[in-house]
């Protein structure tokens, strides 16, 4: 298994697009409303990729696509006052249980280090999840989204 950055790996944008939608999308959208908003999600990504503040890592498997996580510059309308944000943590189910998060997590979070950011912040309905990977509890949003941070200095 190998990582990458999407911008290198073009050819998973679309699945990546697809999976986003199916995993945080609305689920009441007709078969037109799903393709639109894949279509434009690939768009934004591809929009989004010479912006220092963005990052999609994948995960490969001989040319299949396992999982990936993002950086953001902005991911919650609440905290709009906090930048970046860990987004988007994503693996396929039958790759489920055999730490490839921690994996994801560890590249995303060296990324992050290394475009020297001082902090990174997630939101989730997770509860013991994020704190094994150094995530503290700041609150919890409006919406019962659990807001955290890991320092990375």
């Amino acid at each position: 298994m190998k990582i990458y950055n999407i911008k290198e790996k073009l050819e998973f944008l679309e699945e990546v697009a697809t999976l986003t939608q199916e995993e945080w999308g609305n689920k009441s959208y007709t078969k037109m409303q799903k393709e639109e908003k894949i279509k434009k999600k690939m768009e934004k990504i591809k929009n989004n990729l010479n912006n220092p503040n963005y990052c999609k890592l994948i995960l490969v498997d001989n040319n299949t696509l396992v999982g990936f996580v993002s950086i953001f510059e902005h991911d919650s309308s609440e905290r709009e006052d906090l930048t970046p944000w860990y987004a988007t943590l994503y693996i396929k189910e039958k790759y489920r249980g055999m730490g490839l998060s921690k994996v994801l997590n560890d590249a995303i979070i060296n990324e992050a280090q290394k475009r020297q950011f001082q902090k990174i912040y997630l939101k989730t309905y997770l509860v013991n999840f994020y704190e094994k990977y150094g995530f503290l509890y700041m609150e919890t949003l409006n919406n019962g989204e659990r807001l955290y941070v890991k320092n990375l200095k």
